[in-house]
């Protein structure tokens, strides 16, 4: 029997904090709701990172508080310090995410210190996590590309991504963050790392600036990588490469998982009606291939928040 592919649904956070427009807390929570009723058991609910800095993510706490009364979904959150942490913990959080690159150059531009030192200050944020007995993943960003420095070595995505195993993260998600990466070198530089790290231990986190997200997806899924991030409808963009889109999108992601026969137990029909609502939410039409093939029946029903159901 096929092993069937995880998808963690990243649209609500890494989505959502590359959207110009802030949504509510409601709007936010009902997102999340509606993305869980497809069946998604895996969902980022957001990251207590400086509202200041990324005010998309303004009261994550409220958010994650509202959606506890959930016993049967994961609602995992990014955090970038011990103070994201203790938020983090104290609004309930199970299971959180910490974010590093493989690139020294987008980590200085990013959080004004080299690789090495980002590891360290990463340390004490999982030995408080690993206390509290939540789950850490960890998120490598920049494994096929950088804005600033060009060409990453695998070498190095291997190095960190290593790193982070050892420490304790049950998962690393490695992400093409500006959407340069082509099948050939996806599958290369994941072959490389699973020296490292397990394959069955890695995710694959790709953004579509160049039209090859499913192609490397299904490049990693030959090679043995069983969990893909995707956001719904494609949401979020890429600061570092203006006008690109930003993450593959679940339902085209869901939609070829389906079509190899490894798809888990979500509903596409939900989750294109889903797609359409939080899109019209933001002004804009889904930045996914299904969606757009697929548009519900009655889209100004959903403009108004009603199911077409």
């Amino acid at each position: 029997m096929t092993e069937t592919v995880r998808i963690v649904e990243v649209g609500p956070r890494d989505g959502l904090q590359n959207e110009t427009a802030p949504l509510p807390v409601e709007a936010r929570v009902e997102l999340i709701r509606r993305l869980a009723g497809t069946g998604l058991e895996c969902i980022e609910a957001g990251s207590f990172v400086s509202p200041k800095k990324v005010p998309q993510m303004a009261d994550t706490g409220a958010v994650l508080k509202a959606l506890m009364p959930d016993k049967t979904r994961r609602f995992p959150v990014l955090v970038p310090n011990l103070r994201g942490l203790e938020d983090a913990l104290a609004a309930g959080a199970q299971e959180i995410a910490v974010f590093l690159a493989a690139s020294d150059a987008f980590s200085q531009h990013n959080i004004n210190c080299d690789m090495a030192e980002s590891l360290k200050r990463t340390e004490p944020v999982m030995r408080e996590a690993e206390a509290a007995g939540v789950k850490v993943r960890g998120y490598l960003s920049c494994v096929l590309g950088c804005p600033y420095q060009g060409e990453v070595p695998a070498s190095a995505v291997r190095r960190m991504a290593g790193a982070l195993h050892e420490m304790g993260c049950y998962e690393v998600s490695l992400g093409d963050t500006i959407g340069v990466g082509t099948p050939g070198k996806a599958k290369a530089m994941f072959e490389a790392v699973a020296a490292e790290v397990p394959m069955a231990q890695l995710a694959a986190h790709f953004h579509d600036t160049c039209g090859q997200a499913l192609a490397n997806l299904y490049a990693v899924w030959q090679s043995g990588i069983r969990v893909m991030d995707a956001s719904v409808g494609g949401l979020g963009g890429c600061p570092y490469a203006p006008g690109a889109s930003g993450n593959v999108a679940t339902e085209d992601v869901l939609y070829m998982l389906d079509g190899l026969g490894v798809a888990p137990p979500v509903d596409l029909k939900k989750l294109v009606e889903t797609s359409w609502w939080i899109c019209k939410r933001l002004g804009r039409e889904p930045r996914s291939h299904v969606a757009a093939a697929k548009p519900p029946a009655d889209l100004r029903r959903l403009e108004r928040g009603i199911s077409a159901d």
